[in-house]
């Protein structure tokens, strides 16, 4: 309405008065809000046509054509939980067309997920919603299937007579295992591809063994970054559409059959779907890509991105992000090299990590020279010891790491620079090393809306086990194990700004 403020408009105002009251220069924000969905939208339209690299792709199955005289070729989603820029549903696209065949897209819930709560699920409910009607709107056929994958997937297939099955790539133990059960059910005449949709570069292309650290994935994943960081085509509307018609997803029965724990409730900051994660993007490249490189480190400074809960459901693809990204930022940008540093390397090591070492989550992944150094203190005296229920309720002599928890209860996230703190504090509070990893994971899958996932899993290998670090100055307790203290954090940001944001109060959990 004309001369009505927006929240937009009074936003960039406050931004504006806070960084002239600073003594710092406000970059301009000229577009107005939706224009990145805009500009995308034409970028896909302008790569219509491009094939998918077939080296993102593996067949699972002997067979690679597609099954003769079938009815359909199915997408069966799992990790990547959106339409566009989704390389696995842009090839079973491109297959469905060659064949001339309707395309079929289907997620398999599972009442429960590892230490996900409502929080997560409800979060990926949403999302998937928001794939169906996209997916109705381009004539998209769209099936939630309740139950295990190999349950209900190998019927569903026979059912429709479809012809070929592709699917995403998860390198956790239990999708791994899903993969390799639906494989035994399939019929030996229907082709299974895997397309990893997730990475930049696929995970098992970027190297074929587990790399030790981000100095040695660095090179790799450079030298390929230039063919496969490319644009993405648009997900068409479908022409060959199904001869039988498709029940709609009745969205509380969804819910009803998910038994995960109610008491973690969903957060308010974060609305779930492909939508809202381009807004986070815009606001991301509009408002604090400039501050990233600077001030990413200090908890009390707007810099982050915040779209690790979209980036982790796969509601947004990653590398949508770092395309978009590169075309906002200055050429040259300090902030634009870090983002694609974290957004790339980093998360692309943590799948290698995962996918490379089966026991990702415990002591015995870490390498040699940390399980031996762990293991020769682990009876070091420990000047406090903490149940994990007083830690999950942020009963601690440390206000900063209360504030640390409370932050990950009540919202859903943590700064990354304090889930590092967070984690060593627990090593040092916890009566062994596999005590204190256990502990974290559990909080992190519990609360975290990007819970459950490599990120998180070499995020505390990396704070309690040295995984992809280097030996330290041997200290009681850590052993050879990277060090951080209270005192650290009070040099590098505003330690009691950020207590009192989120501190001292007290959770109550049962």
């Amino acid at each position: 309405m004309s001369g009505e403020k927006t929240s937009v408009d009074v936003a960039r105002k406050r931004r504006a008065e806070s960084a002239a009251a600073s003594g710092r220069k406000e970059p301009k924000l000229l577009r107005t809000e939706g224009w990145l969905v805009a500009e995308v939208d034409g970028l896909r339209r302008a790569a219509s046509g491009a094939e998918v690299n077939t080296q993102r792709l593996r067949f699972l199955s002997q067979t690679e054509k597609v099954k003769q005289g079938s009815q359909g070729v199915l997408y069966w989603m799992c990790r990547d939980q959106r339409v566009q820029d989704n390389w696995a549903l842009l090839y079973a696209q491109q297959l469905a067309l060659a064949e001339q065949l309707p395309l079929h897209v289907c997620f398999c819930l599972m009442p429960r997920f590892l230490d996900a709560t409502i929080r997560q699920f409800g979060f990926m409910l949403e999302g998937l919603r928001e794939v169906a009607t996209e997916c109705r709107t381009l004539e998209i056929q769209f099936h939630l299937l309740l139950g295990a994958a190999a349950e209900v997937l190998p019927g569903f297939v026979k059912d429709w007579a479809l012809g070929t099955v592709v699917t995403d790539f998860f390198p956790l133990r239990v999708p791994l295992q899903w993969v390799e059960d639906v494989k035994k059910g399939l019929p030996l005449d229907v082709p299974f591809i895997q397309v990893d949709a997730h990475n930049v570069v696929p995970c098992w292309l970027a190297s074929d063994k587990q790399e030790y650290s981000a100095r040695t994935m660095r090179g790799k994943i450079t030298k390929l970054l230039p063919k496969f960081l490319t644009e993405f085509p648009p997900v068409e509307k479908h022409p060959h559409c199904a001869q039988r018609p498709v029940a709609s997803v009745d969205w509380d029965r969804a819910r009803s059959f998910v038994k995960v724990d109610p008491t973690v409730g969903e957060v308010q900051w974060a609305r779930a779907g492909t939508a809202a994660g381009m807004a986070t993007l815009e606001s991301f490249i509009e408002q604090r890509l400039h501050s990233y490189a600077a001030h990413r480190n200090d908890p009390n400074c707007a810099a982050l991105s915040h779209l690790s809960p979209w980036l982790h459901a796969g509601q947004i693809s990653a590398q949508r992000a770092v395309l978009q990204v590169r075309r906002g930022g200055a050429r040259g940008s300090p902030s634009v090299d870090a983002f694609v540093e974290e957004a790339v390397l980093r998360r692309e090591l943590a799948d290698n990590f995962c996918y490379y070492n089966r026991n990702y989550d415990c002591v015995e992944g870490a390498y040699e020279w940390a399980r031996m150094s762990l293991q020769d203190h682990a009876k070091d005296h420990r000047p406090y010891l903490y149940s994990r229920q007083e830690l999950e309720g942020a009963r601690t002599g440390d206000k900063l790491w209360n504030a640390a928890q409370n932050q990950l209860v009540l919202e859903g996230k943590m700064h990354g620079f304090m889930r590092m703190y967070w984690a060593k504090k627990i090593l040092e509070w916890t009566s062994s090393p596999e005590e204190a990893l256990s502990i974290s994971l559990y909080l992190n899958d519990r609360y975290s809306l990007d819970g459950n996932d490599p990120n998180g899993y070499v995020g505390c290998m990396w704070s309690i086990c040295g995984i992809h670090d280097q030996g330290w100055k041997e200290r009681p307790i850590f052993g050879n194990i990277r060090y951080m203290n209270y005192n650290g954090c009070k040099r590098k940001f505003d330690v009691s700004a950020f207590e009192k944001q989120y501190g001292p109060k007290q959770l109550k959990i049962s």
